[in-house]
């Protein structure tokens, strides 16, 4: 192996209803529309070698920051394979930045993720006064249905921030003079994960507040959490810090191929 490349993509538009397999499906015949030069494993059924890094979204949820790896056996222009992959991949699967790995193990630095939740037609002032609740409560239990069974446990914990904020409906990306409810929430990454929709049970549970509509999900970031801005970080800035250190040589170098 050459060279593992870090890929960051979105999901956007109708493909947000696409499952985890029928992406891994996509990238893998995107890898080899674009010609990359894709490692292999070993053995009697050799698979190229990516792999998808943290939690992904949830059918239905539409996402900026997911993350991929994927190892070649010749060194890659990052930049170069981005378009390539790009070109190579559906509308609405886009990705948005390649990287080479330099810095440690990408999925130990998503920490936490930003969650974007439109809530049309949702009560603004009950909105306010949910969020409220929930900030000031101690625990906020909710349950959910796991694949061992029913499971209780805390959604308070780990969110870092949940706000409201007064905006706009969109039909069809663009934008309409109709008010909407957007819930921000920033949560870390823990063991049951706190998803979304668990909030959602949670704000319906302290103030029996719940959208009329199903929301519409948008994952906006996910990294490590710097404690200045309670926000994730950017985890590829580790990568981009050790190539602009000159710890290894520039990736780029072309060898036998365009990429």
């Amino acid at each position: 192996m050459a060279q593992r490349l870090r890929v960051r993509y979105a999901k956007r538009g109708r493909l947000r209803f696409t499952s985890h397999r029928d992406i891994s499906r996509a990238v893998e015949r995107a890898v080899r529309r674009a010609d990359v030069p894709v490692a292999f494993s070993a053995g009697f059924s050799p698979h190229p070698k990516i792999s998808y890094l943290g939690a992904a979204a949830p059918t239905g949820v539409a996402s900026e920051a997911e993350y991929c790896e994927i190892s070649v056996t010749r060194e890659c222009d990052p930049d170069r394979l981005r378009a390539a992959l790009d070109a190579s991949l559906p509308p609405g699967l886009d990705v948005l930045a390649v990287v080479e790995a330099r810095a440690g193990n990408l999925a130990d630095q998503l920490e936490c993720s930003v969650w974007e939740l439109r809530l049309p037609h949702a009560d603004l002032a009950l909105a306010r006064v949910a969020v409220e609740r929930f900030n000031t409560a101690e625990r906020v239990e909710v349950e959910r249905l796991t694949k061992k069974g029913l499971r209780r446990f805390d959604a308070r914990e780990a969110v870092l921030r949940l706000e409201v904020i007064e905006g706009t409906e969109t039909t069809a990306g663009q934008a309409s003079s109709q008010p909407c409810v957007i819930l921000r929430m920033v949560v870390r990454h823990a063991t049951p994960a706190v998803r979304p929709d668990d909030v959602l049970t949670g704000l319906r549970l302290v103030a029996d507040f719940a959208p009329p509509v199903p929301p519409e999900v948008t994952r906006l970031a996910q990294g490590p959490l710097d404690v200045r801005t309670g926000e994730p970080a950017d985890p590829f800035d580790l990568d981009r810090d050790a190539t602009r250190g000159g710890e290894t040589e520039p990736a780029g170098e072309h060898v036998g191929g365009d990429l």
